[in-house]
């Protein structure tokens, strides 16, 4: 019998780079959007005050379909905002069931006279993707186009080991964030279900070498010294700002976390290709879960104020969860050995000792250049 095809699901985060020229409608779509959700809000809260029932986003939408607010927007990214609206009216009554007196119901979103700019989604008919300009036309909503063929046209700019060509874009989503629009596309792929081969490789994580990934009869290092580098810099350049949350300190925070998003990805990615390389179905992660506390109390282990620091800003975990993404269709935990198995393009095998395939070479050797991966 052959096995089911499986599918991932991303959202990769775009900078607008032509942001003068596509602002101003943006901003529009951003505060239509908003007036909506509160139209929507304004009829929630009369038939719950008149039937005791809050209407589900199928009636939000049939009656408000023909309020003048909700063809501001493209009908597809109306129909999203009365979605959201349900969703967060479905949150709080999960919260309430459960016991938490403190929820509250979603509010209208309106500071006085002004409308906050609400993300705006443009689902399959609402966007147009050029891949080889690096752009994407969005549509405007009837009330706001100033003739037939008007819409925003956006150009962007992707981290660079991102590839939307290899991805089938689902949705697009301006979103309003740190006094800019930015774009998120949500996309979906198919994971061959086939494995490259029937290998075992065991992944052992460090600090001095962030992975060790071992192939049985040869070992591949990832050096982790340029994360360390990034850590120490902007962590000596934040502590030079007179405070912790002025601009310049935030400014330096996102740029040291977009840096290591970025090592973490590209190591993930190198990772999974040498396995697919060389023929592996499956990877086994050493389970670090717990090395921060200590095993008997469970209170935070003092590994001394140099290991502390390391350990502090040591991303195991999010790394683990970037593996699995990226070229990896599903994983599952052996407690029994402390272990992570990843099963490579979709396929299931049993539980192996990563340890005992690794090594201890992670948390030895001297960092190479940047992304220095080594045999």
């Amino acid at each position: 019998m052959k096995p089911e095809m499986g599918r991932t699901v991303r959202t990769f985060e775009a900078t607008i780079t032509n942001q003068q020229q596509v602002r101003d409608d943006l901003d529009q779509l951003g505060w239509a959007a908003s007036k909506l959700w509160n139209v929507g809000r304004y009829y929630a809260q009369k038939q719950w005050d008149e039937t005791g029932e809050i209407p589900d986003d199928g009636e939000l939408k049939a009656e408000l379909k023909g309020h003048e607010r909700y063809t501001d927007l493209h009908s597809q990214s109306s129909q999203r905002v009365l979605e959201e609206l349900a969703e967060a009216f479905n949150g709080w009554f999960g919260k309430r069931r459960n016991g938490d007196d403190r929820a509250r119901p979603p509010g209208y979103r309106k500071n006085g006279d002004s409308h906050p700019r609400s993300t705006v989604s443009f689902k399959a008919a609402g966007f147009k993707h050029d891949a080889q300009f690096t752009r994407v036309r969005l549509s405007k909503g009837r009330n706001l186009k100033e003739h037939r063929s008007d819409f925003i046209l956006c150009e962007y700019e992707t981290r660079p080991d991102v590839d939307l060509t290899e991805w089938d874009i689902q949705q697009v989503r301006a979103v309003y964030k740190r006094d800019e629009w930015r774009l998120q596309f949500v996309c979906r792929t198919t994971i061959d279900p086939e494995p490259p081969g029937d290998e075992v490789a065991g992944v052992d994580l460090g600090v001095c070498n962030f992975a060790a990934v071992s192939f049985g009869g040869e070992s591949v290092l990832y050096p982790g010294g340029s994360l360390k580098e990034d850590e120490y810099y902007f962590t000596k350049k934040k502590s030079k700002c007179d405070d912790s949350t002025s601009r310049e300190a935030t400014r330096f925070d996102r740029k040291r976390t977009g840096r290591r998003t970025h090592f973490l990805h590209a190591l993930s990615k190198a990772i999974v290709e040498e396995c697919v390389k060389r023929g592996v179905g499956t990877l086994v992660v050493g389970d670090l879960g717990g090395i921060r506390e200590d095993g008997e109390n469970g209170e935070p282990r003092n590994w001394g104020d140099h290991g502390n620091l390391d350990l502090h800003g040591w991303a195991f975990d999010r790394f683990t969860t970037l593996l699995t993404d990226l070229g990896v269709w599903a994983h599952r935990r052996q407690p029994a050995c402390r272990t992570w198995v990843v099963r490579v393009r979709g396929v299931r095998y049993g539980c192996e000792r990563g340890r005992e395939r690794c090594g201890e070479h992670s948390t030895k050797g001297t960092p190479e250049s940047r992304h220095g991966w080594r045999r």
